[in-house]
């Protein structure tokens, strides 16, 4: 169930948009997990949205004022679900299902387009192959996509509690849970890609990801560009949190 913003949620809001209270702010939970939505006031039917990963406590936070306040100028809503350290497995995907279907009910678009920030690409795209035909676009801000990136290097732990798997089980099994082996139906299904990464990310590198998604997707036939922040590595600068075309993308697919 939705609920109007209790003095908790009005707390939340200002710790995470400062003085930017004019927006009506929306929490409900779908099983566990904890999720909101800044509602854009949309008039239509089914009113456009934006689903943001990762929802986490610290997530989203004051770096991703401008352009949320550029999708509600637009009665675009901005919205996601915390499931905590997820990686993308079945279960964490059957969750945002859940969720999706949470919001449709509510009378948010069948369409969404997704936004996935670093370890949020991997839950978003993880989703997204799956669920090709519930979502308009996809767009990542120096996203994980590669479960042998960032997930093996560095989260390991994390990633084989969401899997369920000891690291051998997970190791065998590994390409048939990773999202970039299974573009073809996004591919397919025409949607568009928009991506803004560093290549001098270390965290989480540009060629192990986005750059690997560009090449496959390119090569299924799908419509993506890579925007290359140069000198940029895994941090909030306006060249990610700012960026013109990150948002133009977001409002025209949404």
């Amino acid at each position: 169930m939705f609920k109007k913003c209790t003095p908790l949620c009005l707390l939340l809001a200002v710790s995470l948009f400062g003085h930017r209270l004019t927006h009506s702010t929306e929490e409900f939970s779908v099983g566990q997990s904890k999720c909101f939505v800044l509602d854009g006031n949309s008039t239509a039917k089914e009113k456009p949205w934006v689903w943001y990963a990762p929802s986490l406590p610290r997530h989203p936070d004051p770096s991703h004022s401008w352009y949320i306040d550029k999708l509600i100028e637009q009665g675009i809503s901005f919205a996601g679900c915390d499931q905590g350290e997820v990686r993308g497995s079945p279960a964490s995907i059957s969750r945002f299902s859940d969720f999706y279907q949470e919001m449709v009910i509510k009378g948010y678009s069948k369409k969404p387009v997704l936004l996935g920030q670093s370890r949020g690409g991997l839950m978003m795209l993880s989703w997204a192959v799956r669920n090709p035909e519930k979502f308009a676009a996809y767009a990542g801000i120096y996203p994980v996509q590669n479960l042998r990136s960032w997930p093996m290097k560095w989260s390991l732990g994390a990633t084989l509690r969401d899997f369920g798997m000891d690291e051998k089980t997970f190791i065998q099994r590994i390409d048939e849970h990773n999202p970039i082996n299974h573009l073809g139906e996004m591919a397919k299904a025409q949607v568009p890609i928009f991506i803004v990464h560093g290549d001098s990310d270390k965290v989480v590198p540009l060629e192990e990801n986005s750059k690997v998604v560009e090449k496959r997707y390119q090569e299924l036939g799908g419509k993506v560009e890579v925007e290359v922040v140069l000198g940029a590595g895994h941090q909030a600068i306006d060249a990610f949190f700012k960026s013109k075309n990150l948002v133009e993308f977001l409002i025209k697919h949404s």
